[in-house]
């Protein structure tokens, strides 16, 4: 390696540092506050440092990785989330008895896996990327070990994953044997010499469709989706719905683009069958729903369903869509999430619907954050969802595919009556609710302010989204503009 590889791998390179000096620190002596800073000062520092690299041309670290514009905005959006996820994590942890400090290393590894899946461009930097992330969730989502659902929703997911990475492997291993390659740049090159598709190619790229369905949590692979997100503490649920799904998108937007994945009829055959049965299963079984972490959980599969329609657009305004809709999602899903983790005590979480009953008097504030954070999943106009939705119909237009705009129009109406139920729910004016033992005000400050913060920047990207969609159009030419 060069002196300029490690400039551009500067990112993921603090976050190595962090984990090792957590690690450290905690061995030293076990204190909260100090471990939960050096987590913050990290993400911060990472972030910071992506300023430093120079995103005009691609940058390859062959045979592994490509850094370019694409990679450094999903970085930077891993990084970001990753943060807010932090700073949520400091007052939930400090009202419960296990030992928390181990919670931050694990917290830094996945964010890592995620950042290594996003600049990936060979076989063996995904599976390496995708491991990372999978075996750090492991012990995020069982972290709780002594509440009920938490070991169960650990097993779970690791089922999940281990079945998601066998597919992937396979799927890998055939496209290797009819390509001799596992770069995802020398496999467009090498698929573009065939006259007819071998069989067993789809078979490979099919095998990794059903590796990536696994992680992304679509129907049908979606069946523990919720069962993780219930058992998982708030804060992981969070980054698991944010952070661990973005980087899995973002990396099958550069495999789909440098492979030319979008002339293969039978792949968007299937990806069309998932996306609609994730928008309308999803939905449905929302509906069904009185536990808001199960709501939020099916929610997050339709969502998914909505990302997939401008993916199948398959051109630069379908990538533009994917990226702005995943960044009004992970405002909205993070703020939504940190709601349900700052109103959680030492004993649950608060995911019953009771727990929400009458909020709107006992906690205005809080509940008027958690409506905003509603309607803009909901697609209400002047929130960050709705011009998410519009940017995904926009390419659905201009692509052709009516089918799946007339689907997700349908679905973003069953979708608005489980989001309505909740905020029914929070203006009821009653005296019954669930209210909090709360530890000293100042622990709750800093997850009172990111969530004030994410309330406010979901009304302004509504509002005035034009500078978020010119950085985004920029920035989507570095990995589409080759393929397309």
């Amino acid at each position: 390696m060069v002196l300029n590889d490690f400039i551009y791998l500067m990112p993921l390179l603090i976050l190595v540092m962090a984990s090792l000096i957590t690690m450290l620190v905690i061995a030293v002596k076990r204190y909260h506050k100090i471990i939960y800073i050096i987590t913050l000062l990290s993400l911060i520092a990472a972030f910071a440092s992506l300023f430093e690299i120079g995103y005009d041309e691609p940058y390859y670290i062959r045979p592994l990785f490509v850094i370019d514009s694409f990679a450094l905005f999903y970085i930077g959006l891993i990084l970001l989330s990753s943060l807010v996820v932090a700073m949520l994590s400091y007052a939930y942890f400090e009202q419960r008895e296990e030992r928390k400090e181990e919670y931050y290393i694990l917290h830094i590894l996945a964010t890592l896996g995620a950042c290594v899946m996003v600049i990936s461009n060979h076989f063996a930097s995904l599976f390496l990327g995708l491991e990372v992330l999978s075996v750090s969730l492991y012990g995020l989502i069982a972290y709780l070990r002594t509440r009920e659902r938490s070991d169960e929703a650990g097993i779970k997911y690791l089922v999940l994953a281990a079945l998601s990475s066998a597919f992937l492997l396979f799927g890998m291993a055939l496209v290797y044997a009819v390509t001799g390659t596992m770069g995802f740049t020398e496999i467009g090159i090498a698929l573009s010499a065939f006259q007819e598709t071998p069989l067993i190619l789809l078979v490979g790229f099919g095998m990794m469709v059903i590796g990536v369905g696994f992680k992304l949590g679509v129907v049908p692979f979606h069946m523990w989706t919720p069962d993780v997100y219930e058992g998982a503490p708030a804060p992981v649920t969070a980054f698991i719905a944010t952070v661990s799904k973005g980087g899995m998108v973002a990396l099958l937007i550069r495999f789909f683009l440098e492979t030319n994945g979008f002339n293969y009829p039978a792949l968007i055959l299937i990806f069309t069958i998932i996306t609609i049965a994730s928008m309308f299963i999803g939905n449905i079984l929302a509906l069904m729903q009185n536990n808001v972490k199960r709501i939020l959980a099916y929610s997050s599969i339709a969502h998914l369903g909505y990302v997939l329609v401008a993916f199948l657009a398959g051109n630069v305004l379908g990538v533009e869509a994917v990226t702005f809709y995943l960044v009004a999602y992970f405002i909205t899903s993070l703020g939504a999430f940190g709601i349900i983790t700052l109103l959680s005590d030492e004993e649950r979480d608060a995911e019953q619907m009771e727990d929400y009953r009458g909020l709107l008097w006992r906690r205005p504030w809080t509940a008027a954050a958690f409506t905003a954070m509603l309607l803009s999943l909901a697609g209400i106009p002047l929130t960050a969802g709705f011009v998410g939705k519009f940017y995904v119909l926009a390419a659905g237009v201009k692509t052709d595919l009516w089918l799946m705009v007339v689907m997700l129009a349908l679905n973003s109406v069953i979708g608005l009556y489980y989001y309505i139920k909740i905020i029914a729910v929070m203006f009821y004016q009653t005296n019954a609710g669930r209210e909090r033992q709360a530890l000293h005000p100042s622990a709750y400050l800093v997850s009172g302010i990111t969530i004030a913060l994410l309330a406010v920047l979901l009304v302004y990207v509504g509002v005035y989204p034009t500078s978020l969609m010119q950085l985004i159009e920029n920035i989507t030419l570095s990995v589409s503009a080759p393929a397309l």
